[in-house]
């Protein structure tokens, strides 16, 4: 009988108990795994009647709120909502009224038994009926509200969105002009200017020089915020916060009151010089050296534009309170957490993130924390400010790609999820099941599963709060940009969580309301006239990659995961024509690294295989796989003469790297992503997958500045053949 009860409850919250695997083989999710998940999920399993005590609640909570709380409905579906009353008032005039967000109200009477029942149910020995109430008024596109009233009575609200069909293309997509571009990690951009790490600045002069040479977009890492006074937790895929901008972006010497005598008596220090000579010349960037340097030119320059500005009514004060403003609570939460934090690590306490807090700073909404933020109104400020500054200096360069004629221009990632420790957490823990950690099941790129260690939201209460959070999401990450890249896409339909404690491989999945999700993105992509990519490698169900390409979703296509039964490699010139194709990601070795196994060499040394057989099958797999290219490459005639026909006597040489960049070049996907690594033919990966402290994840910097990649002949050749494979490529 539990297990009966426990099946429903499992039914129910949408976790799967059966899919297919990476390898196309059916797999099973255990019993244990199903139980820990509802665990994770809130719910008491120990005791059955406590299950079906909670079922019971579970059901009565649905039948006693007449609306649910958001209705999502694309301009092509049919219009109505639904509405739940008891028998008895089923045959009352009830007033339905429309608010648009513009202000402007519908409103029109509706007697619920007139219209098509949709079910039935029954609680307390009360019978209630849900009823398909049509909207007969023409509503925009927008975010409204409706609420149902009886005679003088409210009994109920909820938010109704009006979405389009599908995502937003634009104009240079829709006339089949294909498009290439350079994907970057921000933070490894060098110059002569930079403190240390890319900047934004890096980024305007990147899209500049790069538009000029034909490029149609830069994509870059997630910029996600992630913690001041923690700068060595420097995943860009483990941020604190999702909405707001990462401030070690910022360049100092382009912000206001930079001149100023305080600042310039630190910049212009001996100390303060020695120490910038030194993170300009590190391999790796010093995230922690960095952040203590752009600190302290940082705080006397707020407090130089603070007595300039925000003292008194400026047109930066109210611009600046404006910005504020729209960030909302968000805004203060995140700059109320940088606060913190930063006040304990001062006072020698823990200060990794809110689960070590004292326990009453421990919730963003606490008294204490209200208390806090009045007594250090001014740090708070100035944590405000960083944001407002980041996010001006990231229009500024995005606005430097459209004045470079860029098709796309920048393209921004968006991350599957945040840390534990969080901000975007401690301000919002009902959404978030900190008793799980989304994570992926045994696949191509992870054979044991990963657990990448982000604590996954609650899909029944992202309902229950309007899909705010998604929506907030979608928004502040499509702002200064023209396309939006979802790291892991397949979320939007679900997720693989792992309970604490447990392996990876021992987890999950979890389902979302994936229609009412991707129609909200199809909305903010119009609002915003960003088009979007969706990140589908891994574990991926056949049917969700049609869905998300009828929802003008593009597919992300990399030419090493795109073989035939047989081990050739697909020409990119079948990939589909609403994709983004790369050769290679963030995760993977670079041309160079993968041509010479380096990347096995370097996980032999880093210990991330089981055994010595293990790896020689994965030397057997790469030496067979690298002669498919080669086949491959010759056989569309992209390989001159001076490229060997057979592995064993070739090595990755200039000319191969530029000719399997031309080779894409020539292919069907509208979109073509290069890695800037591969053009400096670099060796040493970005991201190592499966380590932590083994490898200096997400701090190797470019091999040479910025300023003179663009001025190489050879570069310049190699884009102009990729310019040249385009235009072929869109006749």
């Amino acid at each position: 009988m539990t297990n009966q009860l426990l099946q429903k409850l499992v039914e129910m919250r949408g976790i799967e108990t059966h899919y297919v695997d990476a390898w196309g083989n059916p797999a099973v999710i255990s019993e244990a795994s199903q139980a820990k998940l509802l665990q994770a999920l809130g719910y008491e399993i120990g005791n059955e009647s406590v299950i079906a005590e909670q079922l019971e609640t579970e059901i009565a909570m649905v039948w006693s709120k007449p609306l649910d709380p958001v209705s999502v409905i694309r301009t092509t579906d049919e219009r109505y909502f639904r509405l739940r009353l008891p028998l008895p008032q089923v045959n009352e005039t009830y007033n339905v009224t429309i608010t648009e967000e513009t202000g402007e109200t519908h409103t029109f009477n509706v007697i619920a038994v007139d219209h098509d029942l949709l079910n039935v149910g029954e609680v307390d020995d009360l019978e209630f009926h849900e009823y398909a109430i049509p909207i007969t008024v023409e509503l925009p596109l927008g975010y409204h509200q409706l609420s149902v009233s009886f005679e003088t009575t409210d009994i109920a609200t909820m938010r109704l969105i009006m979405a389009p069909p599908a995502c937003y293309q634009p104009d240079v997509v829709e006339s089949g002009n294909k498009q290439w571009g350079l994907s970057v990690q921000l933070y490894c951009l060098r110059s002569e200017t930079n403190w240390g790490i890319g900047d934004f600045s890096d980024l305007t002069t990147l899209v500049t020089q790069a538009g000029a040479l034909g490029a149609g977009f830069i994509g870059l890492n997630p910029i996600h915020a992630l913690y001041p006074s923690n700068p060595e937790a420097c995943s860009p895929y483990g941020p604190s916060s999702r909405r707001w901008l990462n401030f070690l972006y910022i360049d100092v010497t382009a912000m206001p009151c930079f001149d100023s005598d305080s600042v310039q008596k630190v910049v212009n220090s001996a100390d303060f010089q020695a120490r910038l000579q030194y993170v300009r010349q590190t391999e790796f960037v010093d995230y922690s050296a960095v952040t203590e340097l752009k600190m302290a030119a940082l705080k006397p320059l707020f407090d130089a534009y603070y007595n300039a500005y925000l003292t008194k009514n400026t047109k930066q004060n109210r611009a600046f309170k404006s910005f504020i403003k729209v960030g909302g609570e968000s805004l203060q939460m995140l700059a109320t957490y940088d606060a913190m934090q930063e006040y304990l690590q001062a006072s020698g306490k823990e200060a990794w993130g809110w689960p070590v807090f004292p326990a009453e700073w421990q919730d963003f909404h606490n008294d204490a924390v209200a208390k806090f933020a009045r007594q250090h109104k001014h740090r708070i400020t100035f944590y405000l400010f960083l944001q407002w500054q980041a996010a001006e200096q990231l229009d500024q360069a995005n606005q430097a790609a459209v004045d470079a004629g860029m098709g796309i221009g920048i393209y921004r990632d968006l991350a599957v999820g945040v840390s534990e420790g969080s901000a975007e957490i401690w301000g919002n823990k009902d959404l978030y099941c900190t008793g799980a950690s989304v994570g992926a099941p045994p696949d191509v790129l992870g054979p044991l599963g990963q657990n990448w260690g982000l604590p996954p939201m609650d899909p029944a209460m992202l309902f229950e709060q309007g899909y705010q959070p998604i929506i907030d999401l979608f928004d502040s990450n499509m702002q200064s940009s023209g396309a939006l890249r979802i790291d892991h896409v397949m979320g939007l339909l679900r997720l693989w969580w792992v309970s604490k404690g447990d392996h990876a491989k021992a987890g999950g999945y979890v389902y979302y309301p994936i229609e009412d999700l991707l129609a909200i993105l199809a909305l903010e992509s119009h609002r915003h006239q960003a088009m979007v990519i969706g990140e589908d490698l891994g574990t991926v169900p056949e049917e969700i990659r049609q869905t998300l390409c009828d929802n003008g979703v593009f597919s992300y296509r990399v030419f090493f995961f795109e073989k035939a039964k047989d081990g050739g490699f697909y020409s990119p010139s079948h990939y589909p024509v609403q994709s983004m194709a790369t050769l290679t990601t963030h995760d993977m070795p670079t041309l160079i690294g993968y041509w010479h196994c380096l990347d096995l060499e370097l996980g032999k040394q880093l210990q991330l295989y089981t055994d010595d057989a293990v790896l020689q099958t994965l030397y057997d797999s790469r030496h067979e796989d690298k002669q498919a290219i080669l086949d491959s490459l010759h056989g569309h005639g992209h390989a001159d003469n001076s490229i060997g026909r057979h592995v064993s006597d070739v090595g990755m040489t200039r000319n191969l790297n530029h000719a399997l960049q031309t080779h894409m070049s020539y292919g069907s996907s509208t979109l073509l992503s290069l890695q800037l690594e591969d053009w400096l033919e670099m060796d040493k990966p970005v991201n190592v997958p499966g380590t932590f402290k083994e490898y200096p994840n997400w701090r190797r910097k470019l091999s040479r500045n910025l300023g003179d990649i663009f001025k190489d002949p050879d570069i310049q050749a190699l884009a102009a053949r990729i310019e040249q494979g385009r235009r072929a490529a869109s006749r």
